[in-house]
């Protein structure tokens, strides 16, 4: 990586110019020579380490002891360079190639000043130079150099051309802009144009590339930076140490900003390697930091020293991993200012010795994770002390003001030690002495008695402690995790601590029932209590509960008037459940498998909820008659419940219900109800159902086999599907028709039971656009005809009782005028019937004959059978080239769009001509047809023709100039039949000929080269 410093030169600088000549050399050398072991590409990458960040060693030395502070490496290049800008070097030019040749071997430190053609580098260059200087202090203004251009560029805001009059000489300020290459960084740098006669400042010439008036020719947008101190102090504010010390190597200005106190005040040197020296350079270079972290660097205890001796304003500290000696702490008392110690993971003295804190100002003390055999602190002012998991066997405490004390898994602390310094501390507020199994009753009595104000207890994992006549009434937080003591009993003494607000007794595996009546309780865990049983809480102010795998526990009894949420999962002896929240909103009881009926009555009106919106009794499996009466329900989730047989919900603003898996259900009762969607499908015994749901939209009974009863009353319904309902009759659909007369979407699929009566009845749906009759018993389609003027979609799959006559009213009488779709696939009309309906029905634009197997051909070109004579529109664009055909206005253009014959096993022959009038065919599937041997389409706007399976396939021919996809797979057609087909497709991008007997795969070359436009070919053997 390259890197291209800039020089931002301030009013002082003009004292440097007054440095010998010797001293900018000398300089220079330093400079390079404490970077020179660095890499191409790392002058900016500052380690782990805090040798780029306050000085690197001089490599160059062979004692290895010189150590060059953070500034002294680029403040050294940047006084020989500015001092050869300046003039101070004019008379040796050679000086400032010979310095880039000496950096360039040593690695990309410092570009110097780049010189255009013409450029002078004589005493005029002084003069400007000093004149630029000037004028940047005030302005800053920088150029920048473009590797593409090879050009220096100005950030300011002259426009282009622009000259300017100072110190007696003009300047060129050219504009530019430059792309930073690959691994390099563009710094701004100053340069100036020469004129052609010497002068630096000469903008009539010396512009390489411009014209008269000293414009050039590079058209770069101007860039304005103007980065005063105040501007890099707050952006500075920003960046860490790292980011600090790289930008002070970028130039005077940034340097001086960076190395500000504010920056300072905090020395994190956690886990770096800094010696001795370097921290101490650091130390006097910033006298007035606060706050000191020298954790896992190496000599901590030198380290810590010279904080202590040299920092007098230092209020925090921090350092650990190492060994500290007892000086230290006898040094401590000459930090007055120090508010915060924290020792990790040290090893205090010499490990046996009793070490002595004493301070006057310290509030806040954390010795954890260390090794030592006694500690005695005497701190008037400590507020805060931390002694967890230190290896220490008395700790001897003289805080009066103590108000936190954590001696958490100090398991060498005995009883009486443990004793000895809480009752020390009268002004103790939290106490956690979790994991220290020495402690006990006695010293909890203790500890009561001469702490008054202990409002925080944490004695988890204590298996000693079971706190009979134990009375703590100031208690706000009890933790009892693990406490192997505690027992029903125990529920006496906590019973006592009015002030409790929260409880966890987690793992207490004595522990058999909890009845208590605490008024400021908000929480209570319960968690893995084996043999717990029985819940008796009254709480009013209880808002969180957490009751888990508790696989005893059978009754449950609560009485708040703040919990909103209330999760039992998974408490499978759960029989009793009794709630008295006023506030509850949410209850989730999934995998309760012995919940009963009567579960029903608490989440019910006058149960106890009455706020209650969401309940959830997944996997239930002990709920057999569910019955809710609830105004304020909202979602209502029974999942699983496969015991179920009757539901009846009156819930007036449920939203929502979920019946997954409950498919034993005999009778429904939704009334009243706010649901929009429905879905009874999954009920296959459902015979009973009654619905009033005002703003229900979609119902679904799909597969409700022995529905025979339902009442449905839903005024904006849309969509009713009733498939599979064998046992609906007659008045159930007239009675649905008249309370639904929105209805759309009418799906009565095997409907076997529905007869004349019924469909006359849809004539009160007068937005109905979509029927499905199929699989059903009709022989008169004249109740559809006559009452469902709207229709536009009507499906009659499998309808095998119609006859050839049943159809005649939509191609004789004009029924159904807005029939645009029409299915009667598997059906038993003839070909005469087939032929006339779509002769006549040219409306009709989706036409599905799936599995008839009366259709013998699809001939359109036939005299007998195509009624209208060919257009004109294809003669006169000459599409379509045949003779003799004659011109008629009288004929109106099909519709149809797409044709599905699919399966239709007598079917021979498929001839659809330009005469058919099939404009707006765009979709043609005739697979699986077993016999079709030849297939003649000349259809202008197909795209898609599917001919798979059709293994007596000869004959393909095809005027398609739209056919985009075309499918073979299977036929029995040979390669020159394809080849002649698709000649005529020029759009054709997919052909599928895989399983073609009779195609090989060293035809796919002359496939392409029939159609160009062939993208996708995919054949058995190969795939293009």
């Amino acid at each position: 990586m390259k890197i291209w410093c800039c020089l931002c030169f301030t009013d002082d600088d003009e004292e440097e110019e007054q440095r010998p000549e010797n001293s900018n050399s000398n300089k220079m050398k330093e400079g390079i020579s404490a970077i020179e072991h660095e890499s191409e590409g790392n002058i900016g990458n500052v380690s782990g380490d805090v040798a780029m960040q306050l000085g690197r060693r001089n490599a160059s030395t062979s004692n290895n002891t010189g150590i060059l502070p953070f500034e002294i490496m680029p403040q050294a290049i940047l006084d020989d360079v500015y001092s050869t800008m300046s003039g101070e070097n004019t008379n040796d030019d050679a000086s400032v190639p010979s310095a880039r040749r000496h950096a360039s071997r040593r690695g990309p430190v410092i570009r110097g000043t780049r010189r255009f053609d013409g450029e002078s580098s004589g005493g005029s260059c002084s003069a400007g130079s000093k004149a630029l200087a000037v004028e940047d202090s005030q302005h800053k203004r920088a150029k920048v150099y473009s590797a593409s251009t090879g050009h220096y560029v100005t950030t300011g805001s002259s426009d282009a051309g622009a000259s300017s009059s100072l110190a007696g000489g003009d300047y060129n300020v050219s504009q530019g802009s430059s792309v930073p290459g690959t691994g390099e960084i563009f710094c701004n740098y100053f340069t100036w144009n020469s004129g052609g006669d010497g002068n630096p400042f000469d903008a009539s010439g010396g512009n390489d590339g411009g014209d008269d008036n000293g414009t050039p020719k590079t058209e770069d947008l101007e860039i304005r930076m103007d980065l005063t101190d105040d501007l890099l102090h707050m952006v500075f504010s920003f960046l860490d140490y790292v980011d600090l010390c790289r930008a002070a190597i970028v130039c005077r200005q940034w340097r001086a900003a960076s190395a500000h106190e504010d920056f300072w005040r905090c020395l994190n040197f956690e886990n770096r390697k800094i010696s001795v020296e370097q921290f101490e350079d650091v130390c006097q270079r910033y006298p007035n930091a606060t706050e000191v972290n020298i954790y896992g660097a190496p000599a901590i205890h030198l380290l810590v020293m010279k904080a202590v001796s040299l920092l007098r304003n230092l209020e925090a500290l921090t350092l650990g991993r190492g060994q500290l000696g007892d000086a230290f702490f006898h040094a401590l008392a000459d930090c007055s200012m120090l508010k915060s110690l924290n020792v990790n993971d040290a090893t205090l003295g010499n490990g046996v010795q009793e070490i002595p804190i004493n301070h006057d100002q310290l509030r806040r003390l954390e010795i954890t994770k260390c090794r030592v055999m006694r500690v005695s602190i005497r701190c008037p002012q400590l507020e805060h002390l931390s002694l967890k998991r230190s290896n220490m066997a008395q700790a001897v405490l003289n805080c009066p003001l103590l108000h936190l004390l954590d001696i958490a898994s100090c398991h060498k602390l005995s009883d009486a030690a443990i004793r000895l310094a809480a009752t020390s501390c009268p002004q103790l507020e939290s106490l956690d002495m979790s994991n220290c199994s020495c402690v006990s009753d006695e010293s909890l009595r203790e500890i009561a008695l001469s702490c008054a104000n202990l409002r925080i207890l944490n004695s988890s994992y204590c298996p000693n402690i079971s706190l009979e006549s134990v009375r703590l009434p100031m208690l706000t937080v009890l933790q009892l995790h693990s406490c192997e003591g505690i027992t029903s009993a125990s529920m006496a003494a906590i019973s006592h601590s009015y002030m409790l607000e929260v409880l966890e007794l987690d793992n207490c595996n004595l522990l058999t029932s909890v009845s208590l009546e605490l008024p400021r309780l908000q929480n209570i865990r319960l968690v893995h209590c084996r043999k717990f049983a029985d819940l008796n809480l009254r709480a009013m102010m209880l808002s969180s509960i957490m009751v888990s795998n508790c696989a005893a526990l059978h009754r449950i009894n609560i009485t708040s008037n703040s919990l909103q949420k209330l999760s039992l999962q998974k408490q499978e002896n759960l029989t009793s459940l009794a709630l008295q929240c006023q506030c509850l909103q949410e209850v989730d009881l999934t995998d309760c498998e012995s919940l009963t009926n009567s579960v029903c009555e608490v989440f019910s009106d006058g149960g106890g909820c009455p706020m209650l919106k969401s309940l959830v009794l997944d996997n239930c499996e002990g709920l057999t008659v569910v019955r809710f009466c609830s105004t304020s329900l909202v979602s209502l989730s029974l999942v699983g419940c496969r015991a179920i047989t009757a539901l009846e919900l009156k819930c007036p603003i449920l939203e929502k219900v979920c019946l997954d898996g409950c498919d034993h259900i005999e009778s429904a009762s939704f009334v009243p109800v706010a649901l929009q969607s429905l879905n009874l499908g999954i009920c296959p015994k459902l015979s009973t159902l009654g619905i009033e749901a005002l703003h229900m939209v979609v119902l679904e009974l799909k597969g409700c086999g022995v529905l025979s009863d339902a009442y449905i009353n839903c005024p904006l319904l849309t969509s009713l599907d009733a498939s599979f309902c064998s046992q609906l009759k007659d008045d159930c659909l007239s009675a649905t028709t008249t309370s639904c007369p929105l209805i759309e979407s009418l799906i009565l699929m095997s409907c076997q039971s529905i007869g004349p009566d019924g469909l006359y009845s849809l004539r009160s749906l007068q937005n109905l656009t979509m029927l499905d009759l199929s699989y059903t018993f009709l022989t008169n389609l004249e109740p559809v005809f006559e009452s469902c003027l709207q229709l536009k979609v009507l499906k009659l799959q499998a309808c095998k009782y119609l006859t050839n006559t049943s159809l005649e009213s939509l191609y004789k009488k004009g029924s159904l005028p807005a029939l645009q779709e029409l299915d009667l696939s598997y059906g038993t009309l003839c070909q005469s019937a087939i032929e006339e309906l779509l002769a006549y029905c040219t409306h009709l634009t989706h036409v599905s004959l799936n599995g008839c197997g009366n259709m013998h051909d699809l001939n359109w070109g036939a005299s007998g059978c195509q009624p209208f004579e060919s257009p004109s529109v294809y003669n006169s664009c000459g599409i379509f080239p045949h003779e003799n055909i004659h011109e008629s206005i009288d004929q109106p253009n099909r519709l149809l769009q797409n044709l599905n014959c699919v399966g239709c096993p007598n079917i021979r022959k498929v001839f659809i001509p330009p005469q058919a009038r099939c404009f707006h065919l765009s979709s043609l599937n005739l697979s699986l047809s077993a016999n079709l041997k030849e297939v003649d389409v000349a259809c202008f706007n197909l795209c898609f023709l599917n001919l798979s399976n059709c293994c007596s396939l000869e004959t393909l021919k095809l005027d398609c100039p739209k056919l985009t996809s075309l499918f073979l797979q299977s036929c029995n057609i040979d390669e020159e039949g394809v080849e002649s087909a698709i000649t005529q497709c020029g759009m054709l991008e997919t052909l599928d000929v895989r399983f073609c007997p009779k195609i090989c795969s060293t035809s796919m070359g002359r496939l392409r080269a029939a159609c160009p436009s062939l993208k996708r070919i995919f054949s058995s053997l190969t795939t293009s």
